[in-house]
């Protein structure tokens, strides 16, 4: 068997598409989450708190700002500062709270099913037709 045809029976069986068809949908509902997060979430907090709240310019320099640099998160970091971005860190840590209780439902639903698929009794299986031809044949020998 050369190697292209096992990596064509590898890469076609089931598993891996679903794999990467996860990992696909997986991708786009990170940027959901983040946009949710980014967008919607942190503003509201913000706003909640007094409208004076933003998460993205929460950090503490470790180093010197270049002379002429806005003391900003975005050109701070594109300027090389060292600094601790805890708020940067604190919304990629709600980002990451709701994905995986997202997740969590998810598996949560996924395992009720197969407990109810588990839990319904499975009908009795046909008699072969072997068995219905021998108790033809007792019934015709028991007259």
């Amino acid at each position: 068997m050369s190697m292209m045809s096992e990596f064509k029976e590898f890469a076609l069986k089931g598993n891996v598409m679903d794999l990467a068809v996860g990992v696909i949908i997986g991708g786009a509902f990170g940027k959901i989450t983040t946009s949710l997060v980014e967008d919607i979430i942190m503003p509201l907090v913000s706003f909640i708190a007094g409208g004076e709240l933003d998460f993205t310019n929460m950090f503490v320099m470790l180093g010197d700002a270049p002379e002429g640099v806005a003391h900003t998160y975005e050109a701070l970091k594109e300027a090389g500062v060292p600094m601790l971005a805890y708020g940067n860190f604190i919304t990629v840590l709600i980002n990451f709270v709701i994905l995986a209780f997202i997740i969590f439902m998810m598996v949560k639903a996924m395992n009720n099913m197969r407990r109810k698929q588990e839990a319904e009794p499975e009908a009795p299986a046909e008699p072969s037709e072997e068995v219905l031809l021998l108790r033809e044949i007792s019934a015709k020998l028991n007259k």
